[in-house]
């Protein structure tokens, strides 16, 4: 790979949004600058595909952006445009991402096209369900189309991931968060990962077309803390593919695994506006 190493494997997705985003929405009140500038350091292990049996261990240098506007912000619940936000109801534009994989490092894949990272674009509808002091429980419903980050970008189909986010604030100094939720998608955003064209068979890898539909379950556990600048990050996620219309692709040799993580950071910079960020 080129290109910096993929941006440093898309800084393996920036420390994966801090656990895919569950780190955490703010459910009290506070003046907090316009937006924050820092960088850190953050280790990895991340399987090399879902349902992969071999995984990336990475030690990576990760930027620390927080943007706090109207209508554009970067901060606990990832980057996305707000296009309409209520007391129970928010509706926005939100981005996702996902790590290379090179196939001549991938005994399963050996021979194929390697994998390009890709950006995820599309409407997320988050729904408040409860929530009191300190804790808030939403139905988050992101659909997403995905593209490769190449010279020739490609549309690899379209993405739905509804899931049951838990924050929890101030617990022993942590903010922590609970997800769990499903994965759904089209026949070619499945295909890009699991299927195996004529021209790839061997003897060990039949021939395989995904279909559409169900593509697993997803539970994470994130906790984060902020101490003056310095801010730290951990998460553990658990894939399970089991039921999965894919699982059946001889490109899935793990029907489960463990992605951990852990992320340290510096703010060096930050606004001297201050804007009213809670629940």
């Amino acid at each position: 790979m080129s290109d910096c190493n993929n941006l440093t494997r898309l800084a393996a997705r920036c420390l994966l949004g801090v656990a895919v985003s569950t780190t955490l929405g703010t459910a009290f009140a506070a003046e907090l600058a316009l937006w924050e500038l820092g960088a850190g350091v953050a280790g990895l292990r991340m399987p090399h595909y879902r349902g992969s049996d071999q995984s990336h261990n990475w030690l990576l240098p990760v930027p620390y952006v927080v943007y706090r506007g109207e209508i554009f912000k970067a901060d606990r619940d990832g980057a996305r445009a707000v296009l309409f936000e209520s007391e129970r109801l928010h509706f926005d534009l939100s981005l996702a991402a996902s790590a290379p994989t090179r196939s001549d490092g991938n005994r399963a894949r050996q021979g194929m096209a390697d994998l390009r990272p890709t950006i995820e674009l599309g409407p997320n509808l988050n729904l408040k369900l409860a929530g009191g002091p300190g804790w808030k429980l939403d139905l988050r419903a992101p659909l997403r189309a995905a593209l490769t980050i190449e010279s020739s970008p490609q549309v690899i189909g379209w993405i739905a991931t509804p899931n049951l986010n838990l924050d929890l604030n101030r617990v022993s100094g942590w903010n922590v968060g609970l997800q769990g939720g499903v994965q759904f998608a089209d026949r070619r955003f499945n295909g890009y990962f699991y299927d195996v064209p004529a021209g790839n068979v061997t003897a060990s890898r039949p021939a395989y077309r995904s279909p559409s539909g169900y593509g697993g379950a997803q539970l994470t556990l994130a906790a984060s803390r902020r101490d003056a600048d310095r801010w730290l990050g951990v998460f553990a996620r658990l894939d399970n593919l089991s039921g999965a219309r894919f699982e059946d692709s001889p490109l899935v040799l793990r029907r489960s695994h463990l992605s951990v993580g852990i992320a340290v950071s510096w703010v060096f910079s930050r606004s001297s506006t201050l804007v009213s960020v809670g629940d």
